[in-house]
């Protein structure tokens, strides 16, 4: 009996040492992942070819599609397999921006801090002609300017005033932030009297709403059109010489309802790309080929705005020399996600996805939004392949392309590979947000629908991660707090229950396949570079992406490395 005890005693030991022993190995391998993110990272380098050297990447131009060959290299250089392009769309035409610039030459010389709108058409040549302010109302004062706008420079709206700031732009969250982010939001609800009631979706239809203020606007835009103006000037809703800055406008239809949306083709041009499901959009987008013509569209900085707004309404008489020369590009309508792999082991058919958006709007770089995610991204996989780590499953990386138009990209991505919902009836739009899947009708699973444990996305900014949100699935909390641990001394603790929505993680999760969005630090992603010209390389924190990079690349290498798949929220009744 004394020697059964002992056989045992020393069956368990072993079994304990062989825990600690695994133990041991999980923890050096994490252990190398940081010393190979924080000590040989090329994060910063990646970042800087991207934005510096190919720099802006609007969806279409040439420079998105030099970023997706850049990149298909680079990770085939680094040993990743399949490194492709898949293409999706038709999107529309390209944009790039050849020429510009705009200035106030008479009664004096006043440089302005402006930038043309993406999609704006050019002027031609360089135009001298009045400025012109309309800060109207409604659309019966609009009409009181018709016959004065011919060959005008029009201001669109009047002065906004600029507080000062007493507080820095930039911020990091504060532990009491953080620990709120664990509790669960309040429920929303429609409002107590219904959708009519007060707090509920109808509110949005009474007269000083976003909806009336869009009309408004569109009916400027027709107007200024229809009387031949030369150019409409906007001011930036930004201070300090930031312009936020996004897409040109087209006039609304006169006659008849926009078309419906194009139906899906092929590319054909011998890439070696994938298939290409449509991506669902609007079809009077001003980047459709067939888009109606439109005015060139200035947005000015709000200080050089509102100066030339008071010295109109002073009785100065102002003439602008502007000079905007853009080329379209519609020989190619297509858009192309940047596609590679880690091949797995054992588990080699399912598989682990990271990725960002490559995308970027044209007044900055994209540094912020989202050249940073895509280097750490790139990083997170590269720190992999450099220390040979084995993932029993497939690790994928994908670059996506047509965010910044509507989750395009990936959203086509998902419909190719993972599953899709009937097309949302006229009029309405499809619900593509977090949480629990919507029921909008039976899901048409796609082949990899099932084989996709995890998607994790990094797209706010430059800040470090201090988290990440659960899209709603409580299963994955204590996994991923798990997971976090080794982190704790680098500021990542947080794991919360909550949502987070406008971007790449959402066409994942909205076909029940889980996807994750990491919680960053702000820094000074919405009060400077998002969507800005202070979207650049400068003001990227090097620090803070090598601690996303380790952290991203610890999350692949567990998720691939788990006996089993990550738990999935279920499907909604009809799906």
């Amino acid at each position: 009996m004394a020697k059964s005890y002992r056989t045992l005693a020393f069956l368990l030991a072993a079994a304990a040492s062989h825990a600690a022993i695994a133990q041991s190995a999980d923890s050096q391998v994490v252990d190398r992942i940081k010393e190979e993110g924080l000590h040989h990272s090329q994060v910063m380098q990646t970042l800087s070819y991207l934005s510096d050297v190919i720099g802006p990447r609007l969806t279409g131009s040439p420079s998105l599609k030099r970023a997706n060959d850049w990149t298909k290299e680079t990770l085939a250089k680094w040993g990743l397999q399949n490194a492709h392009l898949e293409a999706w769309g038709p999107f529309g035409r390209g944009w790039q921006l050849d020429r510009f610039s705009a200035q106030v030459v008479e009664p004096q010389a006043i440089p302005l801090i402006a930038f043309p709108k993406a999609w704006s058409p050019s002027i031609g040549h360089p135009v001298t002609a009045e400025v012109v302010l309309v800060d109207v109302a409604d659309e019966a004062e609009l009409l009181k300017l018709k016959g004065k706008l011919k060959g005008k420079i029009v201001l669109s709206g009047g002065e906004r005033p600029i507080p000062a700031r007493f507080v820095s732009q930039g911020s990091r969250y504060t532990d009491k932030e953080l620990a709120a982010m664990e509790e669960p939001e309040a429920p929303r609800t429609r409002g107590a009297g219904g959708p009519n009631g007060p707090g509920g979706p109808g509110q949005r239809n009474q007269p000083n709403n976003f909806r009336a203020q869009a009309a408004l606007a569109a009916a400027r835009l027709r107007f200024f059109m229809d009387e031949g103006a030369v150019a409409v000037l906007d001011e930036s809703r930004g201070d300090d010489g930031t312009i936020f800055v996004q897409s040109a406008s087209v006039p609304p239809p006169v006659d008849k309802p926009a078309p419906s949306t194009a139906a899906g083709m092929k590319a054909s041009s011998g890439l070696d790309v994938g298939p290409a499901p449509q991506a669902p959009r609007r079809a009077t987008s001003v980047w459709d080929k067939s888009a109606p013509k439109t005015l060139p569209q200035i947005t000015v900085s709000a200080e050089h705005y509102n100066r030339m707004v008071r010295m109109i309404k002073q009785g100065v008489n102002l003439k602008m020399t502007v000079d905007l020369k853009a080329q379209f590009f519609d020989k190619d309508l297509m858009a192309y996600n940047t596609v590679a792999e880690i091949p797995g082991t054992d588990l080699k058919d399912q598989i682990v996805m990271v990725g960002g958006h490559m995308d970027s709007w044209h007044s900055g770089t994209g540094a912020t939004d989202n050249g940073a995610g895509v280097a750490v991204a790139m990083e997170a996989v590269r720190i992999i392949k450099a220390l040979d780590l084995k993932p029993r499953r497939t690790i994928r990386v994908a670059l996506w392309s047509g965010e910044e138009q509507g989750l395009f990209g990936s959203r086509a991505y998902a419909a190719e590979h993972l599953g899709s919902y009937p097309p949302p009836a006229p009029g309405t739009t499809p619900n593509f947000g977090g949480g629990p899947v919507a029921n909008r009708g039976p899901l048409t699973k796609k082949a990899e629908w099932d084989k996709v444990s995890a998607y994790y996305n990094l797209d706010n900014g430059t800040g470090k991660i201090r988290g990440v949100y659960l899209q709603g699935n409580e299963k994955v909390g204590p996994i991923f707090s798990e997971w976090l641990a080794p982190f704790k001394e680098m500021g990542a603790t947080t794991v919360t229950i909550r949502n987070t929505g406008s971007t790449d993680h959402v066409s994942f999760d909205g076909v029940g396949v889980p996807g994750f969005q990491f919680i960053q630090d702000v820094i000074e992603y919405d009060t400077r570079t998002h969507h800005s010209n202070q979207d650049v390389f400068d003001r990227i924190q090097g620090d803070d992406l090598k601690q996303a990079s380790v952290i991203i690349a610890s999350f692949l290498y567990n998720t691939a490395m788990r006996d089993e798949m990550l738990p999935r929220k279920p499907l909604s009744s009809g799906s």
